[in-house]
């Protein structure tokens, strides 16, 4: 985002969302294949609406990685999520399952053989942004708008909030005064909640979610304080309207303050750079803006069908550098193999850990001891500090 005086917006939505539901669902398969096999290769994608779920795609993996294995896991996805409603119940809803084998001609492009390194899934480009404007290296709006909604989702599991459904969206405006965020001048919650509860029932119960989560002084005006602004949220998820795979791109990124090549991440296994080399960029933008190089960072790589070495790699400091932005691309190309095989091994992602990213954000979150999330590690900063003499 530009330097100077603006209002900026981001949204999230909640693990419920009838989208989110089916990125769920799509990463939950692909950390059971990923299980019995960690070289398996997954493009699965998921439709939602009411009281039905259908598979579809193609994926090459352990044969008891069944049919009937692939339901338990749509169903017990649905479950944790807690949808057990008339429209929508993880127990009665209709599941079609039309996944099968993986193309043969794009598996020979992709996979290693002789003296060919394993190639990129597929051609396109891929982003990564850090910013100094939070801890986790985040744009403020799209980290409060998701934090929110995390704070609602971990009330309603642990049974403090029993008036609230699974679905949820919020929106944040942030003002900002020379270019650096100071408070928020609108927020937007909707939350589905009981028949029985009222507007200022929700209204109540969301206040102490947002406030606790902005920083202290940051709250906006009552009057452009919005919650439910239909009135009503009682049809939600699934039921009240069509889910998709993939479909929230800009909600797991970036909230639209950084580009965004187009691949969603969700139903993909890491050999697909859509997912990995996404990954990959935000850690290297993260580990420049930790490193004191930067106070912004814009990274962006680009592959070719199997081809293994990154196209072209392009690092944008938005005038906040301070050393030089070529510098920095050769640097970070010492330090981390940008083909697809080079990004998995360094960041060891064929492991199951891609069902916990499928809500509230792929990037901005805390590491795992497990490898979760091993592209917000920012173990690359003594590097980049020894390479340009920063201390």
């Amino acid at each position: 985002m530009r330097a100077g005086n603006f209002h900026f917006t981001s949204e999230s939505v909640s693990e419920g969302h009838p989208d989110k539901v089916c990125d769920r669902i799509s990463d939950a398969i692909v950390d059971t294949f990923l299980t019995h096999d960690p070289l398996s290769r997954v493009a699965v994608e998921t439709m939602t609406t009411t009281n039905r779920v259908v598979l579809a795609g193609e994926v090459r993996g352990p044969e008891q990685v069944n049919q009937d294995m692939l339901e338990d896991v749509a169903r017990h996805a649905v479950r944790e999520i807690g949808y057990e409603q008339e429209g929508f119940h993880w127990k009665n809803l209709a599941l079609e399952n039309y996944i099968h084998n993986q193309s043969a001609d794009i598996a020979v492009g992709v996979d290693a053989a002789g003296n060919k390194d394993e190639g990129a899934g597929d051609q396109g480009i891929m982003f990564g942004f850090a910013c100094d404007e939070t801890e986790d290296l985040m744009p403020a709006p799209i980290y409060l708008s998701h934090n929110i909604l995390k704070s609602l989702a971990e009330a309603r599991h642990s049974g403090a909030e029993p008036g609230l459904g699974p679905d949820a969206k919020s929106q944040v405006t942030l003002a900002y005064e020379n270019g650096k965020p100071v408070r928020a001048t609108s927020i937007v919650v909707s939350t589905q909640h009981r028949s029985d509860l009222n507007q200022d029932d929700v209204r109540e119960i969301v206040r102490p979610h947002v406030v606790n989560v902005l920083p202290e002084g940051w709250m906006c005006p009552e009057e452009e304080f919005y919650v439910n602004p239909t009135g009503r949220f009682v049809i939600g998820g699934p039921d009240g309207d069509a889910g998709l795979t993939g479909r929230k791109i800009i909600v797991d990124t970036y909230g639209g303050a950084a580009p965004h090549g187009g691949g969603a991440f969700s139903g993909k296994d890491p050999t697909k750079v859509d997912r990995s080399a996404a990954y990959a960029a935000r850690y290297l933008a993260k580990n420049v803006v930790a490193a004191g190089l930067a106070q912004r960072c814009v990274l962006q790589l680009s592959y070719a069908i199997g081809v293994s070495k990154p196209l072209s790699v392009y690092v944008d400091t938005q005038g906040t550098g301070q050393v030089s932005e070529d510098d920095i691309a050769k640097v970070l190309c010492q330090l981390v193999e940008l083909s697809p095989r080079g990004i998995r091994e360094h960041l060891h992602l064929n492991r199951p850990i891609y069902a916990r990213t499928a809500a509230y954000g792929h990037f901005g979150r805390k590491p795992d001891t497990d490898g979760g999330f091993s592209w917000e590690r920012t173990n690359l900063v003594e590097s980049l500090k020894s390479s340009f003499g920063a201390s």
